[in-house]
């Protein structure tokens, strides 16, 4: 059942970042479902991935339905007719909350490349201040999948008394090599475009080129082999022959390109930039003496999943925070669900995930408070 919801904003003095930059009067959207209850114990903290943002349910004023509105609803598996449930835009965003495309008070033009290095921490600080803001003391959980999940981890570590339990998909505690990468390709691939001008494009043209090539390169990264195969194999894109020239031949070729202009409408190419070393700098383990010793604090109940064919954030990766976990003695729960849609998967491949969160959840809720 689809339901009508609307973006809230609020404003905060300041922000204290790990670069040692203060931001100030930052800005943050974000919505709710369903209703706090007496006791403020029922509130849920789903958090975006990379070109995600705070419209994570419902329908938005213009049709839109939310990024995970097969998840979050009535009934569902974050059912807002039992829990209050909560997605914000992240910091250096573009979709509301206060990123390199917004305007700087001390200049009255956009940040652009003066926009402070921001870090997934900075991130979930940003989020603690809007969790206090709602007069939120303590989230039944946290819950997200890929960057969302690395911002579950954080959660959990740097705010041990203020999360009941979490729920990382498809995350990991740390970037491999490969997955810097392809990070850096898709940034190299923005910076190279004549229109980026160092980042100063807000009154121009956006790099419109190199914003597309980085999200066409992406989104191969998300889909997996069988995926592809089964969606697009080798068919060709309205002819019966090859054009033996450089146009569009194959389907796969005509998606990926629709992909890329398709983002380049709904997003900042700068924030693409910031996101994405903001994931590349993320290490649970940093400054503690191991994965395990991060979280030596953790008070949380875990569920982590993971997904037998995403080759991006694979179940190795899953399974190190497991390991770091149960090393601690903490409650986690870990299952590999099977799926043919690669890192998606926790976006799409919803029935399996749908009854585990729902359980998990309902378990949490009648340990704490029955």
């Amino acid at each position: 059942m689809s339901f009508t919801v609307e973006a809230q904003r609020v404003c905060f003095h300041s922000l204290d970042l790990d670069c040692g930059i203060t931001l100030s009067d930052v800005e943050v959207a974000y919505e709710t479902y369903g209703t706090l209850n007496a006791d403020r114990s029922n509130a849920i903290l789903l958090l975006h991935a990379f070109s995600g943002d705070a419209h994570a349910a419902g329908v938005s004023a213009d049709g839109q339905p939310g990024w995970w509105a097969n998840m979050a609803g009535p009934g569902l598996g974050f059912d807002t007719d039992r829990y209050f449930v909560i997605c914000s835009n992240i910091l250096g965003g573009c979709r509301g909350t206060t990123g390199p495309g917004s305007i700087n008070p001390v200049t009255g033009s956009a940040y652009g490349m003066s926009f402070p290095v921001i870090t997934i921490s900075d991130m979930v600080r940003l989020q603690k201040k809007l969790i206090d803001h709602l007069g939120i003391e303590k989230l039944l959980a946290v819950a997200g999948g890929s960057m969302g999940g690395m911002q579950v981890l954080e959660w959990t570590v740097a705010y041990p008394d203020s999360v009941a339990a979490a729920i990382p998909l498809a995350a990991t505690a740390r970037h491999s090599a490969q997955q810097i990468a392809f990070n850096e390709v898709g940034r190299q691939a923005i910076m190279a475009d004549p229109d980026w001008n160092e980042g100063d494009y807000y009154s121009g043209n956006p790099p419109a080129r190199g914003l597309a090539v980085a999200r066409m390169v992406g989104h191969i990264t998300y889909m997996s082999d069988a995926s592809m195969r089964q969606k697009f194999g080798r068919r060709l894109r309205d002819k019966s022959v090859f054009g033996f020239d450089f146009s569009v031949d194959f389907e796969v070729e005509s998606y990926l390109r629709y992909r890329g202009s398709q983002f380049v409408s709904r997003f900042d190419a700068n924030s693409y930039l910031y996101i994405t070393k903001a994931m590349d700098y993320f290490d649970l383990a940093a400054g503690k003496s191991s994965l395990a010793g991060a979280f030596d604090r953790t008070k949380a109940r875990f569920l982590v999943l993971s997904f037998t064919s995403d080759w991006l954030y694979p179940t190795y990766q899953s399974l190190e925070i497991v390991s770091a976990l149960r090393s601690r003695n903490v409650n986690v729960a870990f299952c590999e669900l099977p799926s043919n849609y690669g890192h998606d998967a926790f976006l799409v491949d919803v029935k399996e995930q749908t009854e585990m969160v729902r359980g998990f959840l309902n378990s949490v809720y009648e340990d704490l408070y029955s």
